[in-house]
């Protein structure tokens, strides 16, 4: 797609791009500079940032810049871009991670994919299979698609992906209780939940060389959040989200055999 047709589908659609960053130094110029490319407009939330990241973001005072004065995590990250976009009259947000990984060349397969599925989360799907995928990575992507299989029913292959479209509009009102990386784990269940699609699209990935990559993901610890919140999770689908997914199906089903019934009495007095 050309970078003309893409900067007017993010007008036409109502689409920002949406830039969570901490302690990214290394990357968050190219990634900003990548992004300019498609689009100008921006969201970035400067997370409490304790390196040069100020300095960087100073020359991009024409973009919307939010900053945190604390660290408070991704997923407060993220809801703060949300609430800000939406102030600024946007739709959707594409979240792109500041550490270099993903491509913004990528971008214009999520203004297609949106331009068919507009009630949906879009998750740009990584290939895990491929040999730079760091093994904790992958461990975690697998540990994380089984757990959103038993909270949603819903079969996906990259939930851990930080790359995706949220419909931000269609999202409020949706109360989230994670701060941290879980985040990104709780926002899928929930966005099913209200009822939004959650599909994917395949995205390329960019891992460097161990030991080059500023990863602030804590193994132990969020994986012990986020085994939490799945065990929360599992409990409110179990002893709520089905139960209430039941009724309104046998619901429909009443009115619909109502509706039937109505429908060939009213046939029968025109004979």
């Amino acid at each position: 797609m050309e970078f003309s047709k893409a900067r007017s589908l993010f007008k036409q659609l109502k689409v920002c791009v949406l830039i969570p960053t901490y302690n990214n130094e290394q990357t968050l110029a190219k990634v900003i500079n990548d992004v300019l490319e498609y689009t100008d407009q921006v969201v970035i939330v400067n997370d409490g940032s304790t390196d040069s990241t100020d300095t960087i973001l100073s020359k991009f005072d024409f973009l919307a810049v939010v900053s945190c004065p604390v660290n408070k995590g991704k997923g407060v990250a993220l809801r703060t871009g949300f609430a800000e976009a939406i102030s600024r009259g946007y739709d959707y947000a594409i979240s792109i991670d500041s550490d270099g990984q993903h491509y913004a060349s990528d971008l214009p397969i999520f203004l297609e994919k949106l331009k068919t599925s507009p009630h949906a989360v879009i998750i740009g799907a990584r290939n895990m299979g491929q040999a730079s995928v760091p093994g904790k990575s992958s461990f975690g992507n697998k540990f994380s698609n089984f757990w959103f299989w038993v909270t949603s029913g819903l079969t996906m292959q990259d939930t851990q992906s930080g790359y995706r479209l949220y419909p931000i509009s269609q999202m409020t009102g949706i109360k989230f209780i994670t701060r941290k990386f879980e985040f990104e784990i709780e926002v899928l269940v929930r966005s099913s939940w209200r009822g939004l699609d959650i599909i994917h699209v395949p995205v390329s990935v960019f891992y460097p060389e161990s030991g080059k990559r500023v990863s602030h993901f804590r193994p132990f610890t969020d994986v012990t959040r986020i085994t939490i919140l799945n065990v929360f999770l599992v409990l409110i689908a179990v002893f709520y989200i089905k139960p209430r997914d039941f009724f309104r199906s046998l619901k429909k089903k009443m009115q619909d055999r109502s509706l039937g019934s109505y429908s060939k009495t009213r046939q029968s007095q025109t004979r």
